[in-house]
């Protein structure tokens, strides 16, 4: 029976945890060690598994750790209040053109300069005095970081796609299916599209006058004031243009990230004596990402090994009746279920491929559609998830007066808006593809 296999078992332990707001670290092993000892395997021996898996995102992890010490030496050098300025000058009270330049930011710390959300909590505040003047609703930006956020590294494999476009590979392989780093964008420039979409909905939709209250603290920040740009500023630019260019040379992001973090610290715009304050700096901000890449890796291992992997997809394609409709709907509601309490695309990739790769490729799904449905399901705990980056880092910038709510205001729009049309998409898209 379905509900009997150990990978179920675990996966609503995992869920039911995550939901309760138990650390997903925690909700991780103890999950692990369900699924061990429901298959038969004794406590010690599952720790055994998990620890010896933990090492395939080893990689990842580093990357996150050294891009967010790039991301924290940028933001040290003002480079980010800099720019908050800039765009003052630009939007010129025009809530659309925020909303392209948010758009365009977000998409650019992805990929260009890639420190991820770590800017967010540096621009926005100082912007906010300027969206209160213009009865911004701040539901508009926190579906342009939706979008900024996650569409770059679903669809283009530059970066922190890379990274995504990389995990994704690994773990369809590990799970029996290979492919090239090629096919998989080759397949998920739908999911951009649907995100387009969402995005055009829920700008119209939240672009009514919404009143703010200003905040004392931001009437001191005058974006009116000249801005001074520095030679600190000029090489931070620098700095993101050559981790771009040495991870699309190399195809390490690791060695791009360190690469520029060497540039700054020749070229002193960082002090020999700040090197470990940007070290640990970036690892407070990814050092947890980092470490649940190693935890979920480890966790699909001990599934892996469980057996129970064949045992659901044999028993799950007799109770879907070979219907690849029905197949495509049952994996796109688990990836939901499992993402949104991970809250992590990257991190349930492992897991999640695991589970449909054998699924899918019994139900006749092609390399493409199954590449489609596991980035969908994996980017579905990315926004709308209390606990995903891709809502957290949005609401630190845009509650720092306290008048942004996280859950009604961040992680309801974005799932309205992303969650609802990629679950279609996960469901429709991969019968023709």
């Amino acid at each position: 029976m379905i509900l009997f296999n150990p990978i179920v078992i675990s996966v609503l332990v995992l869920s039911v945890l995550c939901l309760f707001r138990l650390p997903v670290l925690i909700a991780l092993l103890i999950a692990a060690l369900t699924a061990g000892v429901a298959s038969g395997s004794s406590i010690s021996d599952t720790i055994s598994v998990f620890v010896g898996g933990m090492g395939g995102n080893a990689n990842t992890a580093l990357s996150y750790i050294l891009l967010g010490a790039l991301a924290y030496t940028i933001n040290k050098t003002g480079a980010a209040t800099i720019l908050a300025k800039k765009i003052a000058q630009l939007v010129k009270g025009n809530k659309f053109t925020l909303s392209l330049i948010i758009v365009l930011v977000a998409m650019a710390s992805g990929t260009i300069v890639p420190i991820h959300i770590a800017f967010i909590p540096i621009l926005i505040p100082p912007l906010l005095m300027l969206m209160n003047k213009m009865k911004m609703d701040r539901r508009m930006l926190a579906i342009c970081f939706g979008f900024g956020l996650k569409a770059p590294y679903i669809t283009i494999p530059i970066a922190y796609g890379a990274i995504f476009h990389g995990i994704v590979k690994d773990s369809m392989a590990t799970a029996g299916l290979p492919v090239e780093m090629s096919d998989i964008w080759h397949a998920n420039w739908m999911a951009g599209v649907v995100m387009l979409l969402g995005l055009i909905f829920g700008l119209i939709v939240f672009s009514k006058d919404r009143i703010y209250k200003d905040n004392e603290d931001e009437k001191k920040f005058n974006l009116d004031e000249e801005i001074v740009i520095e030679r600190k500023h000029w090489l931070t630019l620098v700095a993101g243009l050559i981790a771009l260019v040495i991870q699309l040379k190399t195809e390490s992001l690791p060695l791009g990230a360190l690469a520029a973090l060497t540039f700054m610290v020749v070229t002193r715009t960082v002090k020999w004596s700040e090197i470990q304050e940007m070290l640990d700096g970036g690892i407070q901000l990814m050092g947890f990402i980092a470490f649940v890449m190693l935890i979920a890796s480890g966790y699909a291992t001990v599934i892996k090994q469980s057996g129970a992997v064949e045992a659901l997809v044999d028993a799950a394609f007799s109770a879907l009746g070979g219907s690849k409709i029905a197949g495509s709907f049952a994996m796109a509601m688990l990836g939901l279920l499992i993402t949104m309490g991970i809250g992590t695309s990257f991190g349930t990739v492992p897991v999640i491929a695991a589970i449909y790769v054998p699924l899918a490729q019994k139900l006749g799904f092609s390399p493409a559609a199954i590449i489609f449905m596991i980035s969908v399901a994996a980017a579905l705990g990315d926004a709308g998830s209390p606990a995903s980056d891709t809502t957290l880092g949005p609401t630190a910038g845009l509650n720092a007066d306290g008048q942004h709510d996280h859950i009604w205001d961040t992680c309801v729009p974005q799932f309205i808006c992303y969650d609802i049309p990629l679950i279609i998409a996960g469901i429709i898209w991969p019968l023709f593809i």
